[in-house]
């Protein structure tokens, strides 16, 4: 399995701090925001990573990241979004890096503290989604189950949330997710959503879910990169 991590955007959320660089370069205690996601890649034993990145700031990682061998990347690789056309339109720049393969996703600003090795090893086919308990799950796509717990529909951020859960921004995708992409038409805000690629996977009965252990949060709001700062400073940082 190879490794996508999405951070572009222009993170206008956090306006003005991101006036001067990437919302994933931000700092996280010690940290740059953008060295969770990739730690939560590589301590799952995945080792060839793609960022994904675009707007002004572009140029930024390459002198952070370099070629990546300082956070334990055997490949790493760069491409650049044009278009602010979503989630799926960042992925879809993903296809030659995956040479066929299964990808891990994950958002540039997710950072988290779970274990996801042992979902890597087993994971075979299909999709495979990350949800977690919020308190805000109006902000996400939000899950809505049967009584034999599988998902049935995903909703982006609904007015009357069908669950608690979130589902984070950690995917899990085999290499039908292009042709998939290719059949997404975008939503009102012009976006390729990864909801909807996700609901493919659930009408093709093939997406399965796993809730994530441990602290996850986005760090996309002042408030939420408040908290991740204040999670990663008690605990010391990355280990």
């Amino acid at each position: 399995m190879k490794g996508v991590v999405l951070a572009g955007g222009k993170g206008t959320r956090l306006y003005p701090l991101t006036y001067a660089t990437n919302k994933h370069l931000l700092p996280v205690y010690n940290m740059p925001m953008v060295f969770y996601s990739i730690n939560t890649l590589v301590k799952a034993g995945i080792k060839e990573i793609l960022i994904v990145t675009g707007g002004p700031h572009a140029g930024h990682f390459i002198r952070v990241l370099k070629n990546g061998n300082e956070l334990g990347i055997d490949n790493l690789s760069y491409a650049y979004q044009e278009n602010e056309d979503g989630i799926c339109g960042a992925l879809k720049l993903a296809e030659d890096f995956s040479g066929g393969k299964s990808l891990c996703v994950i958002l540039g600003d997710n950072c988290t503290d779970a274990d996801i090795g042992r979902e890597v090893a087993k994971f075979r086919a299909g999709a495979k989604i990350f949800l977690k308990e919020v308190p805000d799950p109006k902000r996400f796509g939000v899950p809505r189950f049967d009584k034999k717990g599988h998902i049935v529909e995903i909703v982006e951020k609904p007015k009357k949330p069908a669950s608690k859960y979130a589902v984070t921004g950690l995917y899990f995708y085999d290499n039908t997710v292009f042709d998939k992409i290719r059949k997404l038409k975008p939503s009102k805000r012009g976006e390729l959503e990864v909801t909807d690629l996700n609901n493919l996977y659930i009408k093709e009965g093939r997406l399965d879910w796993a809730e994530l252990s441990g602290f996850w949060r986005d760090a996309g709001t002042f408030d939420t990169l408040f908290e991740v700062n204040k999670y990663w400073a008690e605990k010391g940082g990355l280990s």
